[in-house]
């Protein structure tokens, strides 16, 4: 897969002070992703975070209001895997010695070529979709970053509330959700029927396997996941 492709469906936050650096970014490397979001402090940076739940993040190192750093600390307190890319003047050295606390990933010195920030993305994205494949039942494995089911390798094609399905059942606790919890995550305010849901339900099994997702008789539904040991939760 080419760099480019990789780099297509991913969300970028640049926060940094400098704001004609911070234009030439986005100018020179912006149109390669999803979206490629700018804030200008760290306390603007932190809230765009929250926002916007980046796949990942670069930050200046020396910021008005919270710098780098803290904000590199703040981040990995909300999410331990979102990588987080540090810019810094070469004054700033010794600043970077704490950068490995606060689980910094890679560090740029300015002035750098954005070619250069590029060509690390591109191996960045690559181990986080390496990254986002959560094995499920065998032969199936759901892709957190492109919200898509494959089996063997192989693209299951469902619809977007098909698989918005599996993704609600994934991050649920211990894999479940109840009927009315299905109708609202999927359906809103909408007033669907038990035999609709049901309906819904089959087609998603006809399309996978009907022994990925459990039925808890009259209550709710199950996804069969695998834990890090290759046991089934």
């Amino acid at each position: 897969m080419s760099c480019s492709a990789r780099l297509v469906k991913m969300r970028v936050l640049l926060v940094e002070d400098e704001v004609t650096l911070a234009k030439l970014l986005k100018e020179a490397i912006g149109d390669y992703f999803a979206e490629f979001v700018i804030a200008h402090d760290g306390i603007e940076g932190l809230d765009a975070y929250r926002r916007l739940k980046p796949d990942i993040v670069i930050t200046d190192i020396t910021m008005p209001k919270m710098d780098g750093l803290q904000l590199a600390s703040a981040i990995k307190s909300e999410d331990p895997d979102t990588p987080v890319i540090i810019l810094s003047a070469y004054s700033d050295k010794q600043k970077l010695l704490g950068a490995i606390d606060a689980g910094v990933v890679k560090y740029f010195i300015k002035p750098f070529d954005p070619e250069e920030l590029l060509s690390y993305l591109c191996e960045l994205a690559e181990r986080i979709k390496k990254q986002s494949r959560i094995k499920l039942l065998e032969p199936f494995e759901y892709d957190l970053q492109s919200e898509q089911l494959f089996k063997k390798g192989v693209l299951v094609h469902l619809s977007k509330r098909e698989s918005r399905f599996i993704a609600q059942l994934l991050h649920s606790p211990n894999h479940y959700l109840s009927n009315e919890a299905i109708k609202t995550a999927l359906w809103g305010d909408e007033e669907v029927s038990d035999d609709r849901l049901r309906t819904f339900i089959k087609r998603v099994r006809q399309k996978s396997d009907r022994r990925l997702i459990e039925n808890i008789s009259g209550q709710g539904y199950l996804l069969v996941c695998r834990n890090e040991k290759g046991e089934v939760e």
